[in-house]
């Protein structure tokens, strides 16, 4: 359990902080998706987006504890 809160917290701080700063610069109402402008919501833009980053997020984290693993975690017969 505490490895996935040393994943999802800090991941989830991180997705606040690049949302705000990725929507200060970026309009949500001039987004475009393959082409097409999205018609979404705002809200459901800021979502999709706070939960995009917070994926990206959590899979730094993750690739973070997976290389900190010594040699002995890894040759350690189940």
């Amino acid at each position: 359990m505490l490895k996935w809160i040393q994943v999802l917290w800090p991941s989830f701080l991180v997705a606040g902080l690049a949302e705000a700063v990725f929507f200060a610069v970026i309009d949500p109402q001039e987004l475009y998706l393959f082409g097409e402008p999205v018609h979404y919501s705002l809200t459901a833009t800021y979502s999709v987006g706070f939960f995009g980053f917070w994926l990206v997020g959590a899979a730094s984290s993750l690739l973070t504890l997976f290389f900190q693993r010594s040699a002995a975690d890894i040759n350690r017969k189940a």
